[in-house]
């Protein structure tokens, strides 16, 4: 009967400094939250611990008014740590889990479609980058023809990023991803066709120019629909569930792709990632959100200008871009470019894909992490983790062996997570819902928009300076940059509430 009665002393107790009334450590016995997931009825007073639960709508119970209260709070929860919630004692129940698929993102059955729909293509792209790049560096002046290959996706891809937004933000984004989710696996198919055949690999330039195209589309689409298949409290948790996905997919994709370079071919990894988008396409058919009403008074290029108005006049934003513009024109051709041609004369394609494997532990770990995790100051914290991103291409170019390559890769997938989500989060609840899509593509804009240039330029600079220079100082100038925003004060300062509080004035200003 002892495990069936709570201690007076040590019921469930909210600590929190907001929406919480009178709950302190000197009234213990007036909050009692009635939940199958942390039952006080099971809980004793012997070890005591804070368990933390993200925001959410919890009922409790006052004593002294005899009223059900309903709370909108971020919480810690005292409970005994030996014996957990429904079980008795000694027993272990994973509490966390429990509560991942009972509270939170996957309540919502849109989410689920989502999340499966992106889980199976994440894997399938996985394998493409190792496949495809060291498919063509077997081809003559394979090297040049790399670069000039991921240009090629990316230049309609930057071109078109701003249309995609907009429609985005007028139509509906649902039928978005599930189209060009379609026509992905249409073009992966022929690359892989191309591959497998042996024909001339300047074919693949059409169809690279088509998955730009496709991309443009879907990126401002996926990043803006999440707010609409998930509370306001469970964005941050659905972003670090889609980046734990993503990581796995990164851990098995290049690794397997390797094997397969080493084996059967490149081509047979990009077939399989054509497969993978042809069976996200029907979960993503199970993924409907309300249409957006078109303003037929306001045309494509009006609702552009606003989402630029918008865009410029947030600091906060625009400098942050302006860092990913710079960095990631250095991490695409000192990485995606000169790392695959480094790794083929020194540890070989398996190694460059272990490396890209272990990076991804990096970003799985993180990615779980971060389920838990709560920023302090989102902005600070994302690029100060982005930072780490560069160690890795100082290490390369340095020509450090292997497993130090691997750590500094490990390191760099934490740094990537973490910055990710961070930003991502921040977008999403700082950014009114009607011109989310806009705004993130105009930050896709800026962030990518020197890629091209980027990887353009790495070979030559290569030829004419040595790689192992050229890699070592992209390291150095990516690290720069990343640490550059954290002059504003604005970037330093500012906290997840104050981003939401912008939104809430502008939306107010907006009715208004």
């Amino acid at each position: 009967m002892g495990a069936k009665r709570a201690c007076d002393r040590h019921r469930l107790l909210p600590i929190c400094t907001r929406s919480t009334p009178a709950a302190n450590k000197k009234s213990p016995t007036l909050l009692r939250r009635r939940s199958a997931i942390l039952d006080p009825d099971v809980i004793s007073c012997d070890v005591i611990t804070k368990v933390h639960l993200e925001s959410a709508k919890v009922p409790y119970y006052d004593y002294k008014s005899r009223k059900i209260i309903s709370l909108y709070l971020t919480a810690e929860f005292i409970y005994d740590k030996r014996t957990r919630p429904g079980n008795n004692r000694g027993e272990e129940m994973p509490t966390m889990v429990k509560s991942l698929f009972t509270t939170g993102a996957f309540t919502r059955s849109q989410f689920r479609w989502f999340y499966l729909g992106r889980t199976i293509s994440l894997f399938g792209s996985g394998m493409t980058p190792v496949a495809l790049a060291f498919a063509v560096l077997q081809a003559r002046q394979g090297q040049q023809l790399l670069g000039y290959i991921l240009a090629a996706e990316l230049v309609p891809n930057v071109l078109m990023v701003l249309i995609g937004g907009s429609v985005a933000d007028r139509y509906r984004r649902d039928q978005l991803i599930q189209w060009a989710s379609w026509g992905s696996g249409l073009s992966q198919a022929g690359i892989a066709a191309i591959v497998l055949t042996g024909v001339s690999p300047y074919w693949i330039f059409p169809l690279a120019v088509m998955n730009g195209i496709l991309g443009a589309f879907t990126a401002p689409a996926v990043r803006g629909i999440v707010p609409e298949i998930v509370d306001q409290a469970d964005i941050k948790q659905a972003n670090a569930l889609l980046n734990t996905s993503r990581s796995a997919a990164r851990i098995m994709g290049p690794a397997a792709a390797g094997i397969l370079v080493a084996t059967l071919g490149g081509g047979w990894g990009i077939a399989l990632d054509a497969l993978s988008f042809f069976a996200a396409a029907p979960c993503m058919a199970q993924v409907r959100i309300p249409s957006h009403p078109v303003a037929r008074a306001n045309s494509l290029v009006h609702q552009m200008r606003e989402g630029w108005e918008y865009f410029r006049l947030r600091r906060w934003i625009w400098s942050i871009t302006g860092a990913w513009s710079l960095m990631n024109a250095v991490q695409m051709g000192a990485w995606q470019v000169l790392g695959p041609i480094i790794a083929q004369h020194t540890f070989g394609s398996a190694g460059w894909g272990l490396t890209l494997s272990v990076k991804a532990i990096g970003l799985l770990v993180a990615s779980v992490m971060m389920l838990r995790f709560q920023f302090s100051r989102p902005l600070r914290d994302g690029m100060v983790a982005a930072a780490a991103i560069g160690i890795p291409m100082v290490v390369l170019g340095q020509g450090l062996a292997l497993p130090y390559l691997m750590a500094a890769a490990v390191v760099a997938g934490i740094g990537s997570t973490v910055s990710g989500i961070a930003w991502d989060t921040s977008l999403q609840q700082g950014v009114p819902q009607d011109k989310l899509s806009r705004v993130m593509a105009f930050d896709d804009f800026g962030a990518y928009v020197a890629i091209p240039l980027g990887e353009i330029l790495a070979v030559p600079a290569a030829d004419r300076f040595g790689f192992p220079m050229v890699e070592t100082m992209a390291g150095l100038i990516f690290m720069v940059a990343a640490l550059a925003p954290l002059s504003l004060r604005l970037v330093r300062q500012m906290t997840l509430a104050d981003i939401q509080a912008l939104a809430r004035v502008t939306e107010e200003s907006a009715s208004g």
